[in-house]
Order: structure tokens, then C-alpha cells, then sequence
């Protein structure tokens, strides 16, 4: 049994019933079986009727470049190095923001959903804050910071505290307060009864605020990256751009897709094996 596979976790995240004799009713939904390929046919469809429409000439080349030319400028900038080193550039950059504010996101949300002293004190200036557009804020940030990696770093980790902050604080606050009182009743207290009841109750709503993030992440990256930067992906198609190299630019949002469904996919499968122990999110 795993550190939140517990009585109390499964009933704080509604996946069981514990009743007055101790007993336990585990609620267990089927879900149908999908064919692995399902989710690519449309993406597929879609290069396919791009590729087709670019062939046949009903798209011009100078607005949208075809698939095969998009390819094309991947292989070129990936044998010269460039796409190698701006990807790993723009990636550090995405997680060192992703690290810092959703690290600031989490606790707060963690203490201003225990502690109603917390919440009073600091919920109201977040709230606040949370209302001015981040991306607004890039001149001034600029101002502050310059056009170093310092101003992407605050750009990106403002972008992601919210979310997590959010999810964070109404998860802590929509565990079943009739657990928590069992919980007591069982003797926990402090750390042992967050541990066990509160956070695990807490985790779904959680991993959704995490999986938010990571596309306000990748968003903010683009826009901070396209304005001012000398390396990464943004930097590449700006320059790209100064050039009329439409292959590029399109590869450059191409790249910022596949990045963005990756660190998705990483996430909900970080989601899975935390979560296996709530049959909703059993395979």
C-alpha cells in the first residue's frame, strides 16, 4: 500500500465510502477502451488536407509553407545545430519558471487553504495581483530586469503561480471536513492527518492546476522569447521572420506544440502513478 493509499484518501478523493462499522465500498466507473491510434487521426488529417491544399496550389506558399517544407527546414536546422540548442535553451527555461512559481504557487496554496490566519493575509493581495495580465507587464519587466534570462524567469513564473495557487488552495479546501473530524477521531493530528487525508483529497484538483500551468508556461515563453531574447525557439522565428522565412517560423510553433503536449503527457502520466491508487485513475 502506497503512502496515500489509505481509507481516508479514497473517500477524500469520493472513490470510497467508509462506513459507521468501518467498512469500505469502493466506487469503481468503467471506462471504454480506446484504440491507441484515435487521438492521431485528426492531427493526421489535418497535415494530410494542409499538405494536399498546399500541392494543388489552393495555399500559397508564401502565407502558409506545406508540411514538406516545414520538415525540409527541420532537418536543415537540426543537422546545423541550431534547433537542437534552442530547444534545450527555451526547455530550461520553461521548467526553471515552471519550478519557481508553481514551488510559490503550491505553498501558498497549501497555507492559505489550512490556515484561515494565512488566507486572510495574503488571499486578498493575490487576487488582486492575479487580475493584471502578466504579459502586460513586459515593459515594465524589462525596465526592471533587462533583456536577460531574469525577465523571462519572473514572466514565466508569475504566469504559472496562479493556476497552481488556485487549484492548490481549492483542493486543500474542498476535502470532506467529515474526513478531517474522522481523521481526528482516529487520533491523527498535524502533519500525520494532512498527510494522509487532507493532501491526498487534495491532489486531483492539484494536478489540474499543474497541467494549466504548464500551457500559461509555454504561452508566456513564446511572447517573452519573440520580444526580447537572444536564443531559444522565439528568438529563431523572430529572426525567421526579419527574413521572410515562413518554413521556419511555422516549425518554430510547431516546436512549441510538441513541447507543450509532451510536458502534458508527462504530467498526466506523473498524474497516473500518484493517483493509481484511486481507481479513477487505475489503467
Amino acid at each position: 500500500m502506497s503512502t496515500f493509499d489509505t481509507p481516508f484518501a479514497r473517500a477524500a478523493a469520493g472513490t470510497e465510502k467508509i462506513g459507521a462499522n468501518g467498512d469500505r465500498a469502493g466506487l469503481r466507473l468503467p471506462l471504454p477502451g480506446r484504440d491507441k491510434l484515435l487521438p492521431y487521426l485528426v492531427p493526421v488529417a489535418i497535415v494530410a488536407l494542409w499538405q494536399l491544399g498546399c500541392s494543388a496550389g489552393w495555399i500559397s506558399s508564401r502565407i502558409m509553407p506545406s508540411p514538406a517544407d516545414v520538415a525540409a527546414a527541420f532537418w536543415t536546422t537540426t543537422i546545423s545545430g541550431q534547433l537542437p540548442q534552442d530547444v534545450l535553451v527555451s526547455a530550461a527555461r520553461a521548467f526553471a519558471g515552471l519550478l519557481v512559481g508553481g514551488s510559490i504557487g503550491f505553498l501558498l496554496g497549501i497555507a492559505n487553504g489550512v490556515s484561515k490566519l494565512s488566507e486572510e493575509l495574503t488571499d486578498t493581495v493575490l487576487q488582486m495581483l492575479r487580475t493584471i495580465p502578466h504579459l502586460a507587464m513586459i515593459p515594465l519587466v524589462i525596465l526592471w530586469f533587462g533583456i536577460g534570462e531574469e525577465s523571462k524567469l519572473f514572466l514565466t513564473s508569475l504566469g504559472v503561480l496562479f493556476p497552481v495557487y488556485l487549484n492548490t488552495y481549492h483542493g486543500v479546501r474542498n476535502v470532506d471536513r467529515d474526513l478531517i473530524e474522522m481523521g481526528k477521531v482516529y487520533g491523527m493530528s498535524g502533519w500525520t492527518l494532512f498527510r494522509k487525508v487532507i493532501f491526498p483529497g487534495a491532489l486531483p484538483s492539484i494536478f489540474v492546476g499543474l497541467r494549466y500551468a504548464l500551457g500559461i508556461m509555454w504561452l508566456t515563453l513564446i511572447v517573452s522569447e519573440s520580444i526580447a531574447a537572444s536564443s531559444g525557439i522565439g528568438h529563431m522565428a523572430n529572426n525567421a521572420r526579419e527574413f521572410m522565412m515562413t518554413d521556419v517560423v511555422v516549425l518554430s510553433l510547431v516546436i512549441y506544440a510538441v513541447l507543450g503536449k509532451l510536458a502534458d503527457v508527462i504530467a498526466r502520466a506523473l498524474e497516473r502513478q500518484t493517483l493509481k491508487w484511486n481507481p479513477v485513475y487505475a489503467k
